[in-house]
């Protein structure tokens, strides 16, 4: 009778197995459509003249170093000069160069459909299309299952499920 108390003593000592479970399952889908986007740069206007040797002229007036002048819509007027050799068979040098800027009068950007459609004809100019939604398409059952469907260009679907368990 001593031996069965003492294995059901024995049993009693023994404490039962405690095991911490964490199982987490996370689903997710991300759609994104690109918008159009522009980004232009105005150039400005420069006008520069060396010359070593010659007389210059605007037409009128001698000696005159040409320039820039009265601005109208962005964009200065201009005054050139031509020149000419001073003595006839000595050694003589001249340059003269005119970037124009870019005209205000036509600085419009036209939108269809959240595409560029017109942009002003300036110096530096990048333009970006937007993206069409099309058949973009994501979903996530109650079960976590996950669908992705793709869309048109300039478009992205990701679709994402993680499941992780943890024993503590």
């Amino acid at each position: 009778m001593i031996r069965p108390l003492v294995f059901l003593l024995a049993l009693g000592v023994i404490a039962p197995a405690k095991a911490d479970l964490i199982h987490k399952i996370q689903s997710s889908v991300q759609l994104t459509v690109n918008d159009a986007a522009s980004q232009i740069q105005r150039g400005g206007s420069s006008y520069s003249i060396s010359g070593n040797g010659v007389s210059t002229t605007d037409g009128t007036t001698a000696g005159v170093v040409g320039g820039l002048g009265t601005v109208t819509n962005g964009v200065p007027a201009l005054t050139s000069v031509t020149a000419s050799q001073v003595t006839s068979g000595n050694a003589f040098s001249f340059s003269q160069s005119y970037t124009e800027a870019d005209s205000t009068s036509t600085s419009t950007t036209s939108l269809t459909n959240s595409a560029v459609t017109a942009l002003p004809l300036w110096q530096t100019s990048t333009v970006t299309s937007g993206g069409t939604a099309g058949s973009l398409a994501g979903t996530v059952t109650s079960a976590g299952a996950l669908t992705v469907t793709a869309g048109g260009a300039g478009t992205s679907a990701i679709g994402q499920s993680i499941t992780s368990l943890e024993i503590k």
